[in-house]
């Protein structure tokens, strides 16, 4: 914009007053514009710079065009701390582009201010503590300051309070303090003046603190008191008092104790009250010859290193009747002959008889009232005497004394405020038995109650008074023949308890005699506890553990190896018997029939293996079969009722088909077919195969090298004739066992392709065709042994005995004419009733690879 003379008055300088208010106007100025510009200014008169630079001023509109500096109090003006002048750069701009910028000078003056205090004074009331006792002397500085830095004086305001301000603002006390009489608090006003005669005026609280510097004193005035003797503990003597006078204004603070020797009285340490501790007995000593006790109490104001103040206090103690006669002994026997003449002197009781009371108006006594059976024939001379004569002559012959040989008297001993009364006691005598509450008692009891409950309770009583302690016993019955006894009864209450687990098969009922005692007569009560049947039995089952082999093409709905079980419950009938087999029947292939209603049952295959497919994959079944004895119950007691569970276990293997018969020539070739089925997720299955082959092809190599040179020289071969076929021997790179050549076959199945019988071994399982009528005559061209083993660990007695018996391998030779073979097992024995030998087909499973197979397994 073009710079045109817009603000009129400016440049000028003017003045403001130090600590001016917000808003006090500093200078006016006016803004003119173009006749062009009608409308005013574009840019209002801003304060664009200042130097130094400060935001205590601002431009406000006064009127039309008329504009006024005016103080913005942020921050306020102060000469003494900040520049002295301010220079103001003021820029405006009207409606046609026309810019204007000038210079407002303003100079702060000067102005005489208050003196303000300085320190704590400046911010809050000033108080001073000062201990009672302190002698006169300077107790506090005041402190305040000139905005013109001018000499200030101070002084106090006057007031009659004993302390003195000098112009330099030191405060004295003009006194020694003392909190007893002088008030406890002053209030100083102290000015300060500026030589121009401003000033400033504060207080300053003056407290006068107390000290612990009096003793204290007791405000109790009786010393002497009175008590009569056997008072109760806590029984409450004087009340102690005592005053501080540093506690004039509040309840003092003191603590009293006994100094003297004592053992009768205490003092609360807080309220000085005077207590009872012990029995205080007149009449013993040291009492009896000194009832006077002494007692200094002192009273402290402290605990520790305080004032203390002491005083004696004496308690008399009083006598009181408080004890009886005494007669000793209590008890008189006295023998006078019959016929003894009427006045004959019998005792003297005053002899025998004291009062212990120290006060003679209380240990004065007398005897009265005789009384008791036959006192008519004897009387006291005095009261006061305590002689007993008798009043006449006793005859005992006469049929007026009924035989009567003791008399029991009574004579009373009193004193003035006490009776004593003496008592022949009649002993009581045991007159009456035990009586129960029934001569016999019935409990029905369930076997199954636990040992240790109460299964019923006796009780009987007897009519002698005071009321005889009876104790129960069982002195016979309810002994089992492993238990001398198997009840307990509680000796005082009579609560029958069972220390032993009833059995209603074995006992059905215990009878029990109970005895009651009273120490000295007895009485007994029959106890017949009944045992409740419940179903705590269960089934007992024969076999319970049985391991067999099947062969894999069993036929449905046969009874496998015709094995059956036979169970027994003490407590449940046979028809009361479920069968179940809780777990290892995958694919559900086995059965027993019938499955409830009897206590015998058969296994019966229930459907066919299938291991070609792949639905079956286990070989070896372990069943766990369970025997209920609730089937003779509705599906709603079953819920209810106790039921017991019987286990049997079978393992049974399965045996693959064996190999069909292939015709050949003389000698014979070994087939072995493998599958490999594992999971394709076993990625580690083909490396660990194959590394265990290549290690297991070089121990087998050096084997069959050391077996050969072995053979060789054992068994030289013998010369065979042109065109006569070899032997040939393929050997297998698996673990496979041989079969002995004396294996005792002791099971027989049907081929399903052939339908010819062969037999096999339940151990080892070894099989081969069963023997026909034709007899076979070979010679062993190489002696084999075995070590087969059974994987499943079992075997029958059937087994067990046929092998003892066979001792050595029988060998069968042929003539040097006749075709020379060998017979070698693999896994199973062939004796086919035609020419040549022969091998079954050997198909290996998965479980070849992990030498547990079933199937038959050998090593060459």
């Amino acid at each position: 914009g073009r710079r045109t003379q817009l603000l009129k008055g400016l440049p000028a300088t003017t003045t403001v007053e130090e600590n001016a208010a917000a808003g006090v106007s500093v200078y006016t100025f006016n803004v003119t514009v173009s006749p062009l510009s009608p409308e005013g200014v574009a840019i209002l008169p801003t304060i664009v710079y200042s130097n130094p630079l400060t935001e205590a001023f601002n431009i406000e509109p006064k009127g039309h065009l008329e504009y006024r500096v005016v103080t913005t109090g942020n921050p306020v003006l102060d000469y003494e701390t900040m520049p002295k002048s301010f220079d103001l750069q003021i820029f405006v701009e009207d409606r046609t582009g026309r810019t204007d910028l000038n210079i407002l000078t303003v100079q702060v003056t000067d102005k005489n201010e208050r003196p303000v205090f300085r320190g704590n004074m400046a911010i809050q009331t000033v108080t001073i503590y000062i201990l009672e006792g302190t002698p006169p002397e300077c107790i506090y500085q005041v402190d305040a300051a000139d905005p013109e830095n001018a000499e200030l004086k101070y002084s106090l305001q006057r007031a009659p309070v004993p302390f003195l301000v000098l112009e330099s603002g030191a405060i004295f006390s003009t006194k020694k303090f003392d909190y007893e009489k002088d008030p406890h608090r002053y209030f100083l006003n102290i000015t300060v003046t500026d030589p121009g005669g401003l000033n400033s005026t504060k207080t300053v609280n003056i407290n006068i603190i107390n000290i612990n510097d009096e003793r204290p004193y007791f405000t109790t005035k009786q010393r002497i008191y009175r008590i009569p003797e056997e008072q109760s503990p806590g029984t409450v003597v004087a009340n102690i008092t005592a005053k501080d006078p540093d506690d004039e204004d509040s309840p003092s603070r003191l603590f009293y104790s006994i100094q003297s020797s004592n053992k009768y009285f205490s003092i609360n340490p807080l309220t000085g009250v005077l207590q009872v501790t012990r029995r205080i007995d007149r009449d013993a000593l040291p009492l009896r010859l000194h009832p006077n006790i002494s007692l200094i109490v002192r009273v402290e104001d402290s605990p520790t290193s305080g004032h203390d103040n002491e005083i004696e206090i004496t308690i008399i103690i009083d006598d009181i009747n408080d004890n009886a006669p005494e007669c000793n002994p209590s008890t008189f026997r006295k023998e006078a002959n019959e016929n003894t003449t009427a006045g004959t002197f019998l005792l003297g009781l005053r002899n025998y008889c004291k009062d212990l009371d120290v006060d003679p108006s209380n240990n004065r006594f007398n005897f009265t009232s005789l009384s008791g059976f036959g006192s008519n024939n004897f009387a006291l001379e005095s009261t006061m005497s305590g002689r007993l004569v008798m009043t006449e002559s006793i005859d005992l012959e006469n049929p007026a004394n009924l035989g009567v040989e003791v008399y029991s008297l009574t004579v009373r001993v009193q004193d003035i405020a006490y009776i004593i009364y003496i008592y022949i006691r009649i002993k009581p005598v045991n007159d009456f038995f035990p009586v129960f509450s029934t001569v016999s008692y019935e409990f029905n009891v369930p076997e199954i109650t636990k040992v240790g409950s109460n299964i019923g309770t006796v009780n009987a009583r007897d009519k002698d008074w005071p009321p005889s302690v009876i104790t129960y016993s069982i002195v016979a019955g309810g002994g089992t023949r492993d238990y001398t006894n198997i009840f307990w009864i509680n000796p005082t209450k009579g609560d029958v308890k069972i220390l032993a687990k009833l059995d209603y098969e074995t006992t059905q009922k215990h009878i029990l005699i109970v005895q009651a005692s009273d120490q000295e007569k007895t009485a007994t009560a029959s106890v017949t506890v009944n045992v409740l049947e419940v179903n705590d039995e269960e089934p007992v089952c024969s076999p319970n553990f049985y391991s067999f082999q099947i062969p894999v093409s069993l036929a449905v709905g046969t009874n496998i190896n015709g094995f059956r079980i036979e169970c027994q419950d003490r407590d449940s009938d046979p028809r009361s018997f479920r069968y179940f087999i809780n777990e290892g029947n995958v694919n559900n292939h086995f059965t027993f029939s019938p499955s409830a209603g009897s206590n015998t049952s058969r296994l019966i295959l229930a459907s066919r293996f299938d291991y070609k497919s792949g639905l079956d994959t286990n070989w070896i079944y372990r069943l766990r079969i369970h025997i209920t004895d609730d089937n003779l119950l509705s599906a709603r007691d079953r819920t209810t009722h106790l039921i017991k569970t019987g286990t049997v276990t079978l393992s049974i293997r399965v045996i693959p088909n064996p190999t069909t018969v292939i015709t050949t020539t003389p000698g014979f070739t070994v087939v072995a077919k493998r599958e490999n089925l594992y999971s394709e997720s076993a990625w580690y299955v083909p490396f660990v195969i194959t590394l265990g082959s290549v290690l297991l092809l070089g121990l087998l190599g050096y084997l069959v090298f050391l077996l050969v040179t072995w053979v060789r020289t054992c068994c030289p071969p013998a010369g065979k004739a042109d065109g006569v076929p070899r032997i040939h021997f393929k050997f297998c790179l698996s673990s496979q066992t041989m079969t002995k050549l004396n294996t005792v076959f002791d099971g027989e199945a049907r081929d399903p392709v052939t339908g010819k019988m062969y037999e096999f071994n339940t151990r080892s399982g070894a099989r081969r065709w069963k023997k026909s009528d034709e007899t076979l005559q070979l010679a062993p061209a190489v002696k084999i042994t075995s070590n087969a083993t059974d994987n499943s660990g079992q075997e029958t007695d059937r087994a067990e005995a046929s092998r003892k018996k066979e001792r050595s391998v029988k060998r069968k030779e042929l003539t040097a004419e006749t075709k020379p073979a060998a017979k070698v097992s693999v896994g199973q024995l062939e004796t086919p009733g035609q020419d040549g030998l022969g091998l079954l087909k050997q198909k290996e499973k998965p479980e070849d690879r992990g030498l547990s197979s079933p199937a038959l397994q050998g090593r060459y």
